[in-house]
């Protein structure tokens, strides 16, 4: 029997009220009114017991109430129910099962849904139009329940394995094979097929797919490592120029190309690490599931660093297309960008907050080419123990180990499928790509593993990410061999075929090799954290990946073909034309008052500039109590910073620094200077709080449209500069990613290619934390200046003179340690004057500036060259002797007076209201998150 339990908020119902708020803007509705309940499904419990359930853990009682097997909404016109869809990891579902087994209740199954009830003139269809039009039903995961189920229990029989005559087939029939599944090319279909002749076997399903998923773009980095013909002349692979030049800059690295993250060295002792990650194609089709595990997936990438390191910084950059987009431009498959954005964020708050690790770096991006496919990164940073910060490697009889969440069906061919260009068939298609992540589950287990690790307990670990078991198993015995038995994994239901289990996605799982020793004291330290630990098998010498399934061999591949069997590729490129920068020249400069105010308005109001404050009050970016700097500073915290400085060893003033940067458009309109832009945001960023690039390290992160001629050219440009960054900088790269499927193809022959994305981001260590700059303002009559080369050409792409940018950071580094910078802000995206403008809202003071008569007055201040800085000195004299070799202009003093005044060639151009502009510049996100 199940026992139906629905709880409601009382008083102010926010869910409802943001979804009448929709219903209004979108439609032309008589609804008046909007209710929501909670519903909870317990089955094979006593009434009595749900009731106990309902008091103890279900319902709040200060603010909520509940009923038991009977309606809670009452007089409503319509009442629809919404639901997962079975077979859809529901993270609630599994804690409720906990929680009850906890107190004493034992139940076969649970699941929770939502129901909305509506009041007004409306029928039923009606309402079914609108919440899926406004996406709150999102297909791939979810559905409306049309009549109660009668069991929550999913049955089903394991599917057989079966073996595919490969050794037969055509091209045409290789290509059909791996259409929607394998995403193989027809060179690496031929290879697998003569590997299969010569050893006088067909493959099965489960060695097909373990292939598939090791050869995927997305595990094996295929364009990165191709040979390269660029305009004719052979170029070395992509990933060979990156490690070349990073591996000369050897003084901090602790670790780098060879784990789940890049490691430094940190102060006694100890390491910091780093991974930055891509989420596209999950979060293009589900955002919430493809956001929170990608999170969780960067999470779980910084604890299979080395023997395990403490997950203590979440940082998240979007690219979305503009919120307010028409939705006539939104190709067939694809989801509103509105829906994407606000759910992508929901995602990242979700299980950041649930696993208390601050999210307290990021950025937002718009641009329409992301209409399609948004670009959505997430990154994570950790600290570890020097003595445990090397990579484990599993020996020969160490027993393979899975420990955290079960398996299921969510997440199958989500490596294979994130390696592919994005049709409007996807979001049907590949709908089992998608996963949910259960952040409580994950928890557990990092605190688990992170006891494991001090007590010994770890030979080797790896995150079960992209490819599940077979990427995880497949790479940990890729020198040794290893036997699986596949039964004995702990299921969320049955009825998965071994193959299904083999490469599933489900999250939170981490597999590591352990002694047989230590095997019975493991499993009793799992117990304690209510940890699900089970065995696998064995690593082995055999130098095969064998896997059985109920004594039955369902593989017995070749570590050596699985691993180094892939044929290199060689790709062409091809210079394009519309890459070259025309001419480029700014409007003309305003001629009244009036029209400079509305030209700054529009600037600070322009999405890729507003304020992203109502997303990072989202976040719980002060968790673990780490924040020396965090984003925001000033009287109101309303300014933003340009970097995050935590103090990870509370007992300790050393400092971690964390920061980033990116323009897509700048890779689009030049990939060489756009790159350069980026790197050099990053830096600036870092440098700007008082970091020291000679204590940093780089992560780069490529997402590309398909690597056509075209863009594969422009990601060789892109190549080519992080190269020439590091070269300049003598800093190296330590981690990174590729993600190069961000391509849409319409049925109708349309194709929409993002504009491309290098993210780089920097993370390093300072002594003393007390030793930094925050952006805000501090004192009334202080003076301000920029320091840096600005660029004087009228490009489109500013370029950042190499030269002189080590001068500038070391210059400002220095001011900042020294204590005559009392704030610093770098220049970016909206120029000097939004940079200006900034450090008057953090200090809740003005400014009147003098703009120097060599530049046009709107050249200078929307002039968005990185590398340049604002700084705010008590005496114009030490910001010259600080400067002695680096460019400097001094623009004038802070006022106490909210106005920000500039003047040209002694004409005052405008002095405005910094409060009126401040509303300009918060209201984009205020109106679609608050």
């Amino acid at each position: 029997m199940i026992q139906t339990i629905r709880v409601k908020t009382k008083g102010r119902d926010a869910l409802a009220e943001g979804l009448l708020s929709d219903i209004r803007h979108f439609f032309k509705s008589n609804v008046t009114k909007i209710e929501t309940v909670k519903v909870y499904r317990l089955e094979a419990i006593t009434e009595k017991q749900a009731a106990t359930l309902s008091e103890k853990l279900l319902c709040e009682s200060l603010n909520q109430a509940y009923t038991l097997n009977r309606p809670m909404i009452k007089n409503a016109s319509v009442v629809l129910e919404i639901a997962y869809r079975p077979g859809v990891m529901n993270p609630e579902a599994s804690s409720i099962m906990k929680a009850a087994n906890d107190l004493g209740i034992k139940m076969s199954a649970a699941d929770s849904s939502r129901e909305y009830g509506f009041f007004g003139k409306i029928t039923r269809e009606e309402a079914q139009t609108m919440v899926q039009k406004l996406t709150l039903v999102n297909p791939t995961i979810a559905y409306l329940i049309a009549s109660p189920p009668t069991t929550l229990m999913i049955k089903g029989k394991s599917g057989p394995t079966t073996t595919i005559s490969i050794r037969t087939m055509t091209d045409g029939e290789l290509l059909e094979l791996s259409k929607d599944k394998l995403f193989l090319n027809l060179e690496e279909l031929r290879t697998i097929k003569n590997y299969f002749q010569k050893i006088k076997k067909d493959p099965t399903d489960c060695e097909l797919e373990t292939i598939a998923q090791t050869w995927s773009e997305h595990c094996a980095h295929k364009t990165f490592k191709a040979h390269l013909f660029i305009d004719g002349k052979r170029k070395a692979p992509l990933m060979t120029r990156i490690k070349n030049e990073a591996l000369k800059h050897k003084k901090n690295i602790v670790s780098a190309f060879v784990d789940n993250s890049g490691v430094m060295d940190f102060y006694d002792g100890y390491a910091i690490c780093g991974k930055v990650e891509t989420h596209n194609s999950p979060s293009a089709i589900e955002p919430y599931g493809g956001a929170m595990t990608g999170s969780g997936g960067v999470f779980r990438d910084v604890l299979g660093t080395g023997k395990g390191a403490k997950t203590i910084v979440s940082t998240d950059m979007f690219c979305f297309a503009p919120p307010d987009m028409d939705r006539k431009k939104l190709p067939q498959g694809c989801l509103p960008p509105d829906y994407l954005f606000k759910r992508v964020v929901t995602g990242v708050k979700d299980y950041g907050n649930r696993m208390g690790i601050p999210t307290n770096n990021g950025s937002v991006h718009f641009h329409d080419d992301f209409r399609a496919k948004p670009t959505v990164i997430v990154g994570a940073y950790g600290i570890l123990p020097k003595t445990k910060a090397q990579k484990g490697k599993a020996r020969a009889g160490d027993v393979v180990m899975v420990v955290g969440g079960q398996t299921g069906r969510d997440g199958i061919h989500g490596a294979t499928f994130s390696s592919s260009e994005m049709t409007e068939r996807t979001i049907s298609v590949n709908s089992s790509a998608v996963q949910i992540g259960n952040a409580i589950e994950e928890k557990r287990m990092f605190d688990c593993l992170l006891k494991a690790r001090d007590k010994g307990y770890i030979r080797a670990i790896q995150d079960c990410g992209a490819g599940g078991f077979s990427s995880a198993i497949g790479e940990m015995g890729e020198k040794t061999g290893v036997t699986i038995h596949l039964e004995k994994a702990s299921l969320k239901y049955p009825g998965l075929s071994p193959w299904e289990i083999w490469v599933s996605e489900s999250q939170e799982r981490m597999v590591i090799a352990i002694s047989p020793k230590k095997i019975k004291t493991f499993i009793a330290l799992c117990k304690i954290y209510n940890v699900e630990a089970t065995a696998l098998g064995k690593f082995d010498r055999s130098k095969k990946l064998r896997i059985y399934y109920e004594r039955r061999q369902i593989s017995n591949l070749d570590m050596r073909f699985l691993h180094h069997g892939l044929p290199q590729r060689v790709l062409q490129a091809k210079r394009n034309f519309k890459f070259q920068i025309s001419n480029f020249k700014f409007p003309r400069s305003p001629r009244s008052e009036k029209e400079w105010l509305r030209i700054i308005k529009k600037t600070l109001s322009h999405p890729n500039v507003c304020s992203k404050e109502p997303i990072v009050r989202r976040y719980d970016h002060s968790v673990q109590g780490t924040n020396s700097l965090q984003p925001f500073a000033g009287e109101k915290l309303d300014g933003p910073n340009d970097a995050v400085v935590i103090r990870p060893l509370l007992d300790k003033p050393y400092g971690m620094v964390v920061a980033h940067g990116l323009n897509p458009i700048l890779n689009r309109t030049d990939p060489y200077w756009g790159s350069i832009w980026a790197g050099t945001e990053a830096v600036s960023n870092y440098v700007a709080v008082g970091g020291d690039i000679r204590d940093a390290s780089l992560i780069n992160n490529y997402i590309w449209p398909f690597p056509d001629e075209e863009s594969l050219w422009s990601l060789d440009q892109s190549v080519d500069a992080v190269v020439d960054f590091m070269k300049t900088l003598k800093i190296p790269v330590v981690s990174g990613k590729d993600s190069l499927s961000s391509t849409y193809k319409g049925k109708d022959g349309s194709v929409i290619k993002i504009p491309p994305v290098l993210c780089m981001s920097v993370f390093g260590k300072i002594r003393n934390v007390k030793q930094t700059a925050s952006s805000d303002i501090k004192k009334v009559g202080s003076v301000l200046c920029l320091v840096g080369k600005l660029d004087h050409q009228n490009s489109p792409v500013p370029r950042v003179d190499l030269k002189m940018l080590p001068k500038t950071l070391s210059a400002v580094y220095k001011g900042i340690v020294k204590g005559v910078i009392t704030s610093c802000h770098d220049v970016s995206e909206g120029g000097i004057i939004t940079t200006i403008f900034e450090m008057c809202v953090g200090g809740n003071r003005g400014t009147s500036i003098i703009i120097p008569s060599s530049y046009s007055a709107n050249e200078f201040l929307l002039n968005e060259t990185a590398g340049c800085f604002v700084i705010e000195v008590e005496r114009e004299k030490e910001a010259r002797q600080l400067c002695k070799n680096v460019p400097l202009l001094v623009l004038g003093k802070t006022q106490k007076d909210f106005i920000l005044k500039a003047s040209y060639k002694k004409i005052t151009l405008f002095e405005a209201d910094i409060d009126v502009l401040k509303k300009a510049w918060q209201k984009p996100m205020k109106q679609l998150f608050e």
